[in-house]
Formats: C-alpha cells, structure tokens, sequence
C-alpha cells in the first residue's frame, strides 16, 4: 500500500520535514497497537499529549488521566482479548511540529488477522512534536463501512 504524503522535501507551508520526522509520525500507531497488545493503559496514554483527546463512537475522553482510565476500563472489559490493527494510508505536515495522519484499522477478535466490516475504521490523528517527541494530540475515528 502506497502511503499519500506531502513531497517528500516540504509540506504544503513550504516548511522543511525531516526524513526522520516523517517516520516517526508514521510509527505512532504501532505505539498504541503495541500497548493495546499488551493490555497496557499507561503506555496508551502516555502516546497522547497531556491534554490530548480520544474521540470514538459515543466516548469523548480529554487529558491522560481520562484516557488512561478509558482503556483501563475498555481492556478488563469490552476490549478484552482483542487487538488493534492502524495502517497509515495518508501523512500531511502544517509544519515542522504539527500534522496529521490518516489510517485504515479496526479492532481484531482473537484469530482475527482483518477487522470485521463492524469492527473496521478509519482514523484522523493530530499529531505534534513535544520535546523532540512526536505524540498524539487528538484521535478520532469513525466506521469504515456504512451503518
């Protein structure tokens, strides 16, 4: 799958976006996917900035404190035993510390290696550059197939 992007030289603004940069924008998924196998609501939140939002279908979560309580919650109940999957399909840049990446994913059963059609999504990521870090500021998904 070809990922769409900015050139690779600048973004749209005209601003200069490091090689590097542009990887780890596109690796912040596999931060919560790696943190989601593991059941780990610390290291999901801690992807996020500390007034990031979590926006899905019926749940609005602001800050780390609400987040981290949010998957705490979802991974000993409704999200036990699943996975989640992220695949970065586009990455645009507003400037050397702000974009935003779009990926196709969706929550896995166990055995499941694709998202069921009720479980696929795509989602919008605001990401910014903290402390040298790239993290999340906002997420936002919705379901990939119609209702």
């Amino acid at each position: 799958m070809t990922i769409q992007t900015d050139s690779p030289e600048t973004t749209a603004s005209g601003v200069v976006v490091p090689d590097e940069d542009r990887a780890a924008v596109a690796a912040v998924p596999q931060r919560l996917v790696e943190a989601w196998a593991a059941y780990d609501a610390d290291a999901f939140a801690e992807v996020f900035t500390p007034d990031g939002t979590l926006i899905l279908p019926g749940v609005f979560e602001k800050g780390r404190d609400a987040i981290r309580a949010f998957a705490a919650a979802a991974f000993a109940g409704p999200y036990q035993g699943t996975r989640v999957t992220g695949t970065p399909i586009d990455i645009r840049f507003a400037n050397e510390g702000a974009g935003v990446l779009i990926t196709r994913g969706g929550i896995l059963a166990p055995g499941e290696t694709e998202p069921a059609p009720e479980r696929a999504v795509h989602a919008s990521w605001v990401v910014v550059k903290r402390g040298g870090h790239w993290h999340l500021a906002a997420y936002q998904n919705s379901p990939r197939h119609a209702a």
